[in-house]
């Protein structure tokens, strides 16, 4: 499902006379359906590149990222834009959504993206909400007021509402307390189950052994220097 060949990334500082810094060289991974693999490494080893990069938020400088058979490095804006709405999810630590919109409608746009019935959208946005402890007195107001605990929750209940072939979760368990760790990585569980490929950042340790296949140390793809 998901499988980077080769991949490389560099940035350039164009407020510095220009100079490339190169950061990733020479990635390779693999993740079939049914698989989470957590990327490790130091702060600042290029998890958070990685996962920008497969998600197209970033442009490699060389190599493949094949989601499905779509080669992200070069697919066209309409291409990602339909990837993104149909096969891979993203799950970050931040909400950003648009003001005013209630938070059972921000949890069910993506199910309504790809032609859910409105009654189905809402029920599954509802369902995840419950599940995800939050107070039904909040699902007609805006998330942007909530919480940052709240909105997490909120954001993790988006990312899951759609069942994406692909997903990729960055820190979905940090600041979460116990019975919503617990309902995060049980929901995680149930992605791979179906047949999710995930690539996941988990600091905690105990969830990545938990959830996680295997380990990919991205630090070993840190360009060294001359």
């Amino acid at each position: 499902m998901i499988e980077i060949t080769n991949l490389s990334k560099t940035f350039t500082l164009h407020n510095q006379g220009g100079v490339v810094i190169p950061v990733m060289q020479g990635a390779n991974l693999s993740v079939a359906r049914g698989q989470c693999v957590a990327l490790t490494g130091a702060s600042g080893a290029g998890k958070s590149t990685l996962m920008r990069m497969i998600y197209g938020n970033y442009l490699a400088a060389s190599g493949s990222i094949l989601v499905d058979g779509v080669d992200v490095t070069k697919a066209e804006p309409r291409e990602i834009l339909q990837l993104r709405r149909e096969t891979l999810g993203y799950v970050s630590q931040f909400l950003r959504v648009v003001p005013r919109v209630a938070t059972i409608d921000v949890v069910a746009e993506p199910l309504l993206a790809v032609g859910v019935d409105g009654d189905a959208a809402r029920a599954r946005a509802r369902d995840l909400l419950s599940r995800l402890r939050i107070p039904e007195r909040l699902w007609s107001l805006s998330p942007t007021s909530f919480s940052g605990g709240e909105q997490q929750r909120v954001n993790i209940a988006r990312g899951f509402a759609h069942e994406y072939p692909a997903m990729l979760l960055d820190e979905p368990t940090a600041s979460l307390d116990a019975a919503n760790r617990e309902t995060v990585l049980t929901l995680i569980e149930e992605a791979k189950a179906r047949g999710a490929a995930i690539v996941g950042i988990f600091h905690d340790e105990a969830a990545r052994d938990r959830v996680c296949d295997r380990e990919i140390d991205v630090s070993v793809y840190t360009p060294q220097a001359a």
